[in-house]
């Protein structure tokens, strides 16, 4: 066993070690990948060993250096050193982190990372937390809670006496809202008819006048959910304003702070989160801003009846302890690893400070990119940033919108192919676009060039030609 532990250290260090060398993109093909892993399952076994270095060997081609300063693409951290080594230690020990009885340190390093987090987004200090899988079943965790909550006032019990017949709920979102909104809204049976679409302005902001609209309907159950920072823009919604006459009318307001919600820890750029701790809930993201390993999400509750009224089960076999916080109370998961350890540690090594210097370089980051870019020939700043997210799209003089929006396209997949840089399509405003995205701990100044390079290497010679490729289109992300 020690020696394939040596061999998967050894190979996690080169890893590391080479993501400023390496492709940004993965470099293997389908085939590739399937002559090395796919056929029967093998009936005689192998060493530990052999399948480490296989693994090792094999997967490596196949996988994106997105832990790496050059990965701009979908909102993904890099794993801060001590989360990392953290996340290793929470494998190693094998912990069930679901009561304190099961695991009594990861409850308590969980109870403090938890605190710790409301503390740094300057929510309020009594709600309650869960850490869960992801920002999906964090949203799915805050709108069980504002399911229970928005039923009981009605004199529904949701939990004993499930859906059938019960009042129905509608929700009030952002037309660019993420689709884990609506997932959410799917897996909690209130179903997607339910979903009443609020169209934002010319800053991708829900006005308050359109709101208004939507709320004259006061003898519903509603839920509004809002933007802190939407995937494209990062574009934040009206937070006082909004949830004050979200809360008059006896609506639930939800936050998806999926990773702009860190932007509260800095000074500059909080003032566009104002007024979002006045909210219901909040969802957001450990392993983008806050740069811990995947299998983090965190769902913040001030109601934290409703929000225990929807989450805790109980058996004979589980003990309940009354003098320590059980996650299972908390969580939807009975069977999960103790995710709370390696927001304890990144938490620990970044302090306040060094969250705020965090969020502040990326967003520059973000800024010079896209106005470096932008500035090449062919290329047209649809969103410059206010945060972290901006878009651009590549156009040739003459060229029809769908012309330019394959050659959007085109542009992405060639500057990825450069293996220096790695960017991500969507559509925005019936246009596809570039989107920037910077969240890495690792990006720098020379990976901002190094990006800006990319680009003026595939723009500069291809500008003016016709489109010589055919490329397959980019999946909205």
């Amino acid at each position: 066993m020690n020696t394939a532990l040596d061999l998967a250290y050894r190979a996690a260090r080169a890893w590391i070690d080479g993501l400023d060398e390496r492709s940004v993109a993965a470099t293997a093909s389908l085939m590739d990948l399937k002559r090395s892993f796919a056929g029967p399952l093998p009936y005689e076994g192998s060493s530990a060993e052999e399948v480490v270095q296989a693994l090792a060997r094999d997967a490596g081609p196949g996988m994106h250096g997105n832990a790496g300063g050059r990965f701009f693409a979908w909102v993904i951290g890099g794993g801060l050193e001590s989360a990392l080594a953290a996340d290793w230690l929470v494998a190693t020990w094998d912990q069930n982190a679901t009561v304190y009885a099961s695991s009594p340190a990861s409850a308590v390093i969980e109870e403090t990372a938890g605190e710790w987090i409301k503390e740094l987004l300057d929510l309020p200090r009594d709600a309650s937390f869960a850490f869960t899988g992801g920002c999906q079943m964090a949203h799915m965790t805050s709108l069980a809670a504002a399911r229970a909550a928005l039923l009981r006032r009605v004199g529904w019990n949701v939990e004993e006496d499930g859906l059938i017949g019960a009042p129905g709920i509608r929700v009030l979102t952002s037309d660019q809202r993420h689709v884990t909104v609506d997932r959410a809204v799917r897996f909690l049976g209130i179903g997607r008819k339910a979903i009443d679409q609020l169209k934002t302005d010319g800053d991708g902001r829900v006005s308050p006048a359109v709101l208004d609209g939507a709320l004259s309907d006061s003898s519903t159950p509603t839920m509004l959910v809002l933007n802190a920072a939407d995937l494209n823009i990062g574009a934040c919604d009206a937070f006082r304003e909004l949830i004050s006459m979200a809360h008059s009318a006896g609506a639930w307001v939800h936050i998806d702070g999926a990773f702009g919600l860190f932007a509260r820890a800095s000074r500059t750029y909080r003032h566009l989160l104002d007024g979002v701790e006045l909210a219901d809930s909040w969802a957001t993201d450990g392993h983008k801003w806050l740069n811990v390993p995947f299998d983090c999400g965190i769902a913040i509750i001030a109601d934290r009846e409703a929000h225990r009224t929807a989450m805790t089960s109980s058996a004979s076999y589980v003990a309940p302890t009354s003098i320590a916080r059980d996650q299972s109370d908390w969580n939807p998961e009975y069977s999960r690893r103790a995710r709370g350890v390696p927001v304890y540690a990144a938490l620990k090594q970044l302090g306040r400070s060094g969250m705020e210097a965090l969020v502040d370089r990326c967003c520059a980051h973000c800024a010079n990119i896209v106005e470096g870019i932008g500035e090449l020939p062919g290329a047209e700043i649809l969103a410059r940033p206010t945060l972290n997210q901006g878009l651009l799209r590549f156009a040739r003089p003459g060229a029809s919108p769908a012309e330019n929006d394959a050659f959007t396209d085109e542009t992405i997949q060639k500057i990825n192919a450069t293996g220096e840089a790695f960017f991500s399509g969507t559509t925005w405003r019936n246009h596809r676009a570039m989107r920037v995205s910077v969240v890495n701990w690792r990006t720098s100044e020379q990976d901002v060039k190094r990006a800006i390079a990319a680009a003026t290497s595939v723009l500069t010679p291809e500008v003016a030609a016709p489109i010589g490729l055919e490329v397959a289109p980019l999946a909205n992300t």
